[in-house]
């Protein structure tokens, strides 16, 4: 008797070993920000020797994530849920508590909801569950009336009310949406009430990103990084991120439509439309390399390399970021907002710390065929 629950116990403390984990892919980028670019709005910045948690410590990197998390249950971005922190950090933190600094940006709030969602599932721990339903709650409320996401909410200053696909923001909440309604398994514990709520807040969501569909001389295209909260327009948001075709933030988006399981005809138009985009605006012969340069420290960060143009006959087609509005001329910024048309025009600093050019077109060329004939077969 003794050897058999022994035995049990053994085979139960390996299950949960083995499961123990939560996918932290997603908060690649803001534990990047917090180590790699210098803020001074940072709260705490990192330890010298960085101690951080094991991906499979879930409930110490869920506590973090409780403890990051406002008042108004969103959360800010640019740091990373498994530092190990210091009684004196922490305190800094949870002084900062009302703050309203909440955003989408860099994967900011849907993923921990998420992850406060994936760990609820294997240790019942209510205040995971509950972190998790007020980060939902906050998502509701911060949806505009036609179905957007800004970049912060509530700070509506400047761009940061403009209805935001840049870095995932607004296709990130749209993805964790998609989970809810598809009655993913590690959101089963979510109130019909609130399923209601979401199911209707995606439907709108749905409904604003066709909208946003950038439309030249009658032919439709794809998205700029951000919309007008009104109207729709593109529009401009840091002085080198300009009011244009985005092809990599367009990409996501596009690969997110395809998922829907029963589109309808204008999400199948949107689709279509945009792949013809991208078949026509790839570059071909033309690769980015790094190359080595001097040490230098700018604002933000620091750098021993450098981006430049090569031909390349053998390279697979590239796209720029920006695609300039009518012309369709790739297109590049400095800081000062100046507009360029090539990546060697760009001062350095921007040159290594943007992503000007993107492959991500590719992957929806790529799957499109299948999708098509999915969609084709569903009609």
């Amino acid at each position: 008797m003794l050897a058999s629950l022994l035995l049990l116990l053994s085979s139960c403390s390996t299950a949960q070993q083995r499961n123990d984990t939560a996918d932290l892919s997603r908060f690649w980028e803001t534990s990047h920000q917090w180590y790699d670019i210098n803020d001074d709005d940072k709260i705490i910045t990192p330890l010298p020797d960085k101690p951080r948690y094991k991906s499979t410590e879930i409930t110490s990197i869920a506590d973090n994530v409780l403890l990051f998390q406002k008042s108004n249950g969103g959360w800010p971005k640019n740091y990373d849920i498994r530092a190990i922190l210091t009684d004196e950090q922490k305190q800094a933190v949870e002084k900062s508590r009302s703050e309203t600094n909440t955003t989408f940006d860099n994967g900011a709030t849907y993923t921990q909801v998420e992850y406060l969602a994936r760990v609820f599932t294997r240790t019942n721990d209510n205040r995971y569950k509950e972190g998790c339903l007020r980060g939902i709650d906050f998502i509701l409320a911060a949806q505009y009336d036609n179905g957007g996401w800004p970049q912060f909410y509530p700070d509506s200053r400047g761009y940061r009310k403009y209805i935001t696909f840049n870095d995932g923001a607004m296709i990130g909440v749209m993805n964790l949406l998609h989970g809810i309604v598809n009655n993913e398994p590690e959101y089963a514990f979510v109130d019909e009430a609130r399923r209601s709520r979401i199911r209707h807040a995606f439907e709108k969501g749905i409904d604003c990103i066709l909208k946003c569909q950038i439309e030249e001389d009658g032919v439709k295209s794809v998205w700029c990084q951000q919309h007008d909260d009104v109207d729709f327009r593109p529009q401009s948001a840091r002085s080198f991120e300009p009011a244009a075709i985005s092809n990599q933030e367009s990409a996501e988006i596009v690969l997110f439509l395809m998922k829907l399981k029963e589109p309808g005809p204008a999400v199948v138009a949107a689709v279509q439309s945009a792949v013809e985009w991208f078949r026509k605006s790839g570059i071909h012969g033309l690769r980015v390399q790094i190359v080595a340069a001097p040490a230098t420290e700018f604002i933000y960060r620091k750098s021993s390399d450098d981006r430049i143009v090569v031909a390349d006959s053998s390279a697979p087609p590239i796209w720029p970021r920006f695609s300039e509005l009518n012309t369709h001329k790739p297109l590049f910024c400095n800081r000062d907002g100046h507009p360029v048309y090539s990546l060697a025009e760009v001062e350095r600093e921007r040159r290594v710390g943007y992503a000007w050019y993107t492959y991500e077109p590719q992957n929806v060329l790529d799957k499109y065929p299948k999708w098509f004939k999915r969609v084709s077969v569903s009609k």
